[in-house]
């Protein structure tokens, strides 16, 4: 097949639109924390989407890494299948009141650890705790460690304000209380939704991939267009 100018024209078409789906997929690749927003002295469910990024291994293990200087005094998790949970608790380094009660120690840490498996490449898992009272604060900063099977780790921890000034950073999971989340987060319930309520994205994450199929229809369209207007102008031509 002679390399014509309108082939080559299609195969840029068709590589354009592989990464016009490809690119919205990638920038979803985050942990994520739903809702993102909480009222202060609430409880609430916050559930964390976990992707798996690597081509070759597995997601076995997630440690989240609750706050020590404003933190959540009550802190359970939901079972997830395949996976057993664990909680740590630690002496705060400042005791704190609630209710009238002194609390000098809180849960600072939930590990969940796979069974068997954990998260293949192209999956995700979601993880559910429950925490309250949220602190009056203007927002809470939730890292995360993603362990894979292959011994890499990815620590999801660059704060809002960090990734601000370097977008290259891995962006922790952000509870906002009193401060507005910036523009590019979703807003998402507060204190009381019940855990299964909360994810209003289709599963497997198709937001991102509805777009990008979007994307790429209009791509093709486009050069439907343009292979019927150069027929025409042949047809034109020899006639």
């Amino acid at each position: 097949m002679r390399n014509t100018p309108l082939s080559r024209v299609l195969t840029g078409l068709a590589a354009g639109a592989v990464l016009a789906v490809a690119v919205p997929l990638a920038a979803s690749a985050h942990v994520t924390a739903t809702p993102n927003q909480a009222e202060a002295g609430s409880w609430t469910y916050v559930t964390f989407r976990v992707p798996n990024e690597s081509a070759t291994a597995s997601t076995v293990k997630l440690d989240i890494h609750l706050p020590s200087d404003s933190p959540f005094t009550s802190v359970s998790y939901q079972p997830t299948a395949g996976w057993t949970g664990a909680a740590t608790k630690t002496t705060l380094p400042k005791p704190v009141k609630v209710e009238g009660n002194t609390i000098s120690e809180a849960t600072t840490e939930i590990t969940f650890t796979a069974d068997a498996g954990g998260i293949a490449p192209g999956q995700f898992q979601t993880f559910t705790l429950s925490l309250g009272p949220v602190p009056d604060t203007g927002h809470i900063v939730i890292p995360a460690t993603q362990t894979y099977s292959d011994g890499k780790v990815v620590e999801w921890s660059a704060t809002p304000e960090q990734v601000k000034k370097d977008d290259t950073l891995e962006p922790a999971p952000v509870l906002w209380v009193n401060d507005a989340p910036p523009a590019d987060h979703h807003g998402g319930a507060s204190a009381t939704a019940a855990p299964m309520a909360e994810a209003e994205e289709p599963a497997g994450g198709q937001g991102g991939l509805a777009l990008g199929l979007s994307i790429a229809a209009l791509v093709v369209a486009a050069g439907g267009a343009l292979l019927g207007g150069f027929a025409l102008g042949r047809r034109k031509a020899g006639a």
